[in-house]
């Protein structure tokens, strides 16, 4: 929408991850030569874990770009809540091994002659699975026995684990024990500092041609930085809102006072209105709501803070709501549920198919 206003050939700050706008921080520099490294090692694993949003997927995408499929077969696996009934199922889907059928046993030895001619054609495996703080205890140790397999004295699978910071804890746990032995390097990808924040926020409008339109004032970006907590996918979003409001207020130039009053917008949204009860949280019968004054139907605050009971309750539910990773828990919902709806869809074509050929033979009869 904004986009023709300032001059640019595209959205500078689109949500979704693409490589082709990556920034390398300090820290995506060091996460990058860590995964170059692994494939340098061509064995064990390599862990990389970071914040939601703080470019984990696209990391690993821009490396997957900058492979030489003639040289590397990699698979990306994105897991949820994967045990490990499945996990070897999903490695051999991302591989394009056909798996259907097949035993655990067999499974195994279609994945290792798989490994095998792929080594014997002077190419290497790898597998990157993307949050890895999904998979079970059960599944990780089926990811380590893959790492078993060998070819004389050569490992024929190297393996990426990408995941949140969760994923450090699990790995920490005394079942991770031989997984941990296993691990040649590992990097926590953190967040980016305030004069990276305006780099990330300049690189990704000159992607799109930016030539100064609009010019963002300091005291914006710093207030940017301090919004976002210097997590790119955050700066991405209240960045796009700002463009925005800057476009619909035929403004040129992103100042303080633009950056509040879309911060505060934002966090606006995320309040979701309820009715309470001053006394013991109960909610009020439909009609009492109706036929009450609308003197009575706003919240004393002030007597409800002084509810002991009421006043921990509240404390807790602001400690324990992240609504970062409840995004990305529904963004993972999503994906799962619009493959599944994908594979019904085919299911039911299929069916379709198959009765119209069965109709058609019965009246060539």
């Amino acid at each position: 929408m904004y986009e023709a206003y300032f001059g640019l050939r595209g959205k500078p700050f689109q949500l979704n991850p693409d490589p082709s706008f990556f920034y390398g921080s300090r820290g995506h520099r060091r996460a990058m030569a860590y995964l170059e490294y692994g494939l340098h090692q061509n064995e064990g694993f390599i862990v990389i874990t970071g914040e939601i949003g703080a470019g984990k997927t696209l990391l690993v995408r821009s490396l997957l770009e900058k492979l030489d499929p003639k040289k590397i077969v990699a698979a990306n696996l994105v897991s949820t809540q994967i045990d490990a009934s499945d996990i070897l199922r999903l490695v051999a889907a991302a591989f394009g091994i056909p798996s259907k059928h097949l035993t655990k046993s067999d499974l195994l030895l279609a994945i290792e002659a798989f490994l095998v001619s792929t080594t014997a054609a002077g190419k290497r495996a790898l597998l990157i699975v993307d949050e890895a703080q999904n998979l079970t205890p059960q599944a990780v140790e089926e990811l380590r026995m893959l790492s078993n397999f060998q070819l004389e004295d050569h490992a024929l699978l190297q393996s990426f684990l990408v995941g949140q910071p969760e994923f450090r804890t699990i790995m920490q746990s005394p079942e991770m024990v031989q997984l941990r032995q296993r691990v040649i390097a590992s990097y926590h990808l953190g967040p980016l500092d305030l004069l990276e924040t305006q780099a990330y926020i300049e690189h990704r409008l000159s992607c799109v041609g930016w030539k100064g339109n609009p010019s963002f004032d300091q005291e914006a970006i710093r207030e940017i930085f301090n919004v976002s907590q210097g997590i790119p996918r955050r700066i991405n979003a209240i960045c796009d809102r700002i463009m925005l409001g800057a476009f619909l207020g035929e403004q040129r130039r992103v100042s303080l006072d633009l950056v509040n009053q879309i911060s505060t917008e934002m966090r606006d949204e995320q309040v979701t209105p309820a009715t309470v009860q001053t006394d013991a949280f109960a909610v009020q019968p439909a009609a009492a709501v109706v036929e009450a004054p609308a003197q009575a139907q706003v919240l004393d605050l002030q007597r409800l803070l002084a509810n002991p009971e009421a006043a921990k309750v509240l404390a807790g539910a602001g400690e324990a709501f992240d609504t970062a990773r409840f995004e990305e828990r529904l963004a993972v919902i999503e994906r799962t549920l619009s493959t599944t709806l994908n594979a019904l869809s085919q299911l039911l074509k299929s069916a379709q198919q198959q009765a119209t050929q069965t109709e058609n033979g019965g009246s060539g009869k």
